[in-house]
């Protein structure tokens, strides 16, 4: 080989001294005839269920338990540790003579080594619960040193954690870090589960019925969005990744379901902020024979049901704000929430005048918008920022909604709403256009603002007009955002906080 030729480093040459003294303690342990990865265990308990159910005056507890270690306090012939497994910590007490030469395996022990053990639970003399160990067994050596959080007890009894893993942006490149060394962040999670399945159960209820739409979709819509485009080689054509369910969730109605819906991912590939990830979590919902009035009667009160299920409470507390979800929201128009705001009436005006009023109110929008998206950029920028507590902003204008029912009553703007709390969209809802004549021709409005240079138009689909052709029924639709929801009823101020693997950057070589 040429010495000028680049050279792979040794994996060996990056190790600090702590990654070799493990790997040499993995050899010893090998040399000893210990297997540092067995197969399984046969845990009978979990930390927290110990801790509950531990009585001083009750009879012996035999528990056997499997968990990380998170703290080392060596003694000679004794030592203590603390086991982490999903529910909690737990103490646990190894000594010599019950343990023989297996405790002086326990010397080869790290900070971040799964081990479980066997014995039975009693309480130290300082009071806390502890398993008093009679035999134990390693089950997974951490050659990798775990950056573990130490808590400082003050005068008053809080704590104070000191957190090794403060750099966010390595928390959400190594979540499995985060959640092992941050039960906080794991609480967070467990919460969003349980956010999802609160809503399934509510919709299941009543007896709406969970399906699967496409994610490779041959025409993207649904939303005002730019997809992501991938290739079938099989077949040879272009596909995109679905930035909404609803035009396949409003087909199942054509054919017949009475109340749909699916909870999924869906990608646009758009700017990455506090509030958007190019992959997130939604929930749509279709109901035929009933309007968007009626849908926000359901919204209220399904997500006054989960946050009381969350949180005990109709109330949730995000920084020093409490956002009280309890029924009935606040119900606004668009063009009065704008006027409260801004003193602008933007009912009856033409995208010339609407440009004038952005002008004067300091709010830029692109040449290749028009009427509609000139309206969303003055409520995105001038009124949602200060719509703190649960409200419905309603009926909004006709050309920013290609796919909404015309307002029964009132020209010019169409039946929709959406749900904003925090200066945050969370949900998005219409009374479902079902006039194929007409959604066509909205479609073709749309096209015609492609052809201007807005990227974010919708497409013409023939495959879903001709459904239409077929008859829909009037019918409610419901898009909830799972991410930001999550934020608010878990008091997160990033998209990122509650998204186990969100998007990032390429890492840098060497990092």
């Amino acid at each position: 080989m040429s010495s000028t030729e680049p050279t792979t480093p040794h994996p060996l040459d990056d190790l600090n001294d702590q990654m070799v003294r493990r790997r040499e303690e993995l050899q010893e342990l090998r040399a000893k005839g210990i297997d540092p990865y067995p197969y399984a265990f046969d845990s009978t308990s979990n930390a927290a269920e110990i801790l509950a159910t531990f009585k001083d005056d009750g009879p012996r507890l035999d528990v056997a338990i499997a968990g990380r270690i998170m703290s080392i306090r060596r003694m000679g012939k004794a030592s203590f540790c603390h086991l982490q497994d999903s529910t909690g910590r737990l103490q646990v007490y190894l000594k010599r003579d019950d343990l023989g030469d297996a405790y002086d395996h326990f010397r080869l022990m790290d900070l971040g080594d799964i081990i479980g053990v066997r014995g039975y639970v009693f309480r130290t003399r300082t009071g806390e619960v502890s398993v008093h160990v009679v035999s134990f067994e390693l089950l997974s050596k951490s050659i990798r040193p775990v950056p573990i959080a130490k808590e400082q007890v003050q005068p008053d009894g809080t704590k104070i954690v000191f957190d090794p893993l403060s750099d966010k942006e390595i928390r959400y490149r190594q979540r499995y870090v985060d959640l092992m060394v941050n039960p906080t962040v794991r609480e967070v999670f467990v919460k969003r589960a349980k956010i999802i399945s609160t809503m399934r159960r509510y919709l299941d209820e009543r007896g709406c019925l969970e399906v699967e739409t496409p994610v490779l979709q041959p025409l993207y819509g649904g939303a005002s969005a730019r997809p992501f485009k991938t290739h079938h080689n099989a077949l040879d054509v272009d596909l995109y990744l679905r930035i909404a369910d609803e035009l396949y969730l409003k087909r199942l109605i054509v054919g017949g379901f009475d109340a749909v819906y699916e909870i999924s991912k869906d990608f646009r590939n758009e700017g990455m902020d506090k509030t958007h990830n190019p992959e997130f979590t939604m929930l749509e919902l279709y109901v035929a024979y009933r309007d968007y009035v009626w849908m926000m009667s359901l919204v209220e009160e399904m997500i006054s049901r989960v946050a009381i299920e969350l949180n005990g409470s109709p109330q949730a507390n995000v920084g020093e704000t409490v956002i009280d979800f309890t029924p009935p929201w606040r119900r606004v128009t668009m063009f009065d929430a704008i006027k409260e705001r801004t003193g602008e009436d933007l009912s009856g005006l033409d995208e010339a005048g609407l440009r004038a009023v952005a002008k004067r109110l300091g709010v830029e929008v692109d040449p290749a918008l028009g009427a509609g998206a000139i309206i969303d950029e003055i409520f995105g920028e001038r009124v949602e920022p200060h719509l703190v507590q649960p409200t419905f902003i309603t009926d909004y204008p006709l050309s920013m909604s290609p796919l909404a029912k015309r307002h029964r009553t009132a020209p010019g703007v169409v039946e929709r709403f959406e749900a904003i709390v925090l200066g945050k969209e969370i949900c998005n809802a219409f009374s479902e256009l079902n006039d194929p004549l007409d959604q066509r021709a909205r479609f073709e409005d749309q096209m015609g603002l492609r052809a201007r240079g807005d990227e974010e138009a919708q497409v013409l689909d023939e495959d879903y007009l001709r459904a239409l052709e077929y008859g829909m029924p009037p019918t409610a639709g419901l898009g909830i955002g799972i991410d930001r929801l999550t934020m608010l009823l878990t008091g997160q101020d990033s998209i990122r906080d509650v998204i186990l693997f969100p998007q990032m950057k390429p890492e840098r070589a060497g990092t």
